[in-house]
């Protein structure tokens, strides 16, 4: 039973299939973890997901940006960017069906037998994976509960604040908890973030590091499987911190990941 990881597909469909044939993807017997931002920017968005909702009894997903995005927009919290491609969902029949999936995902998962932790953007220093899933926890509990579910979403944006205390509360205590694990590139030893850069590492900006460098400096840390930075093109040069996004809606390509043996696939973003 092989478990397959892929990065953020975001709505580029037919090179997910491509991958999937190549390896014989069976649902009845294979795995597929995907990490977040299955929709938006890629041609086929509504098709990504109708395809991933059929699946979804093998499936394991880990919520990103652009699928809180997505909800938001839906339930008219957020409006639609220039560079979205959200509405061809929302004008689908079954799209109620894949928006309540959605508010089903977590944040972070973790797998004991297999020994990988899945998230989209990555995990602060200060929380070990048992923290990690609690803090995960508590968004998810939110996004299931129809009485709070739409004041999260029309609180969810903002950078701040930049750094977890166990004093916050409310909608800051979920914005930064968001924050970490669906937008997080770089932050401090402590955990402070910095929202806004998004290039290579080697550009850091001053006094930051990318989080998985934190991350790594704890050796009982587990790995962790992650996408969300497509500048890294999947380059973390370490085997624990284990990247996949590689680029796909950019026109480069997307990456498959046999969690049992290693062993990687490619397929070019033919749009």
């Amino acid at each position: 039973m092989p478990t397959y990881a892929v990065g953020d597909l975001q709505g580029c469909l037919d090179p997910l299939l491509c991958l999937l044939q190549e390896v014989k993807f069976d649902p009845t017997r294979d795995r597929l973890w995907l990490v977040g931002d299955l929709v938006n920017r890629g041609p086929k968005s509504a098709e990504t997901l109708a395809y991933l909702y059929d699946l979804r009894d093998c499936v394991v997903c880990v919520l990103g940006n652009h699928d809180l995005h997505l909800l938001a927009y839906a339930f008219g919290h957020r409006k639609a960017s220039r560079s979205d491609t959200l509405h061809t969902i929302l004008e689908h029949p079954e799209h109620h069906q894949w928006l309540a999936w959605l508010r089903q995902m977590p944040l972070v998962h973790w797998d004991e037998s297999l020994g990988y932790a899945l998230v989209h953007a990555g995990i602060p220093p200060q929380w070990s994976i048992a923290a990690a899933l609690a803090r995960s926890a508590e968004v998810e509990e939110v996004l299931r509960d129809d009485s709070q579910f739409e004041n999260f979403l029309a609180n969810m944006y903002g950078n701040k604040p930049l750094i977890w205390s166990d004093e916050l509360q409310g909608f800051e205590r979920l914005r930064v908890i968001t924050n970490y694990f669906t937008r997080m590139r770089f932050c401090k030893a402590d955990g402070e973030l910095e929202l806004t850069s998004k290039e290579e590492p080697g550009h850091a900006p001053v006094g930051y590091q990318p989080w998985f460098q934190h991350y790594l400096a704890k050796p009982d840390n587990p790995p962790v499987i992650f996408g969300h930075w497509a500048a890294l093109n999947g380059e973390t040069h370490s085997h624990k911190a284990i990247g996949l996004d590689t680029g796909c809606v950019w026109g480069n390509r997307l990456t498959l990941l046999c969690l049992e043996d290693g062993r990687r696939w490619q397929c070019r973003c033919p749009s």
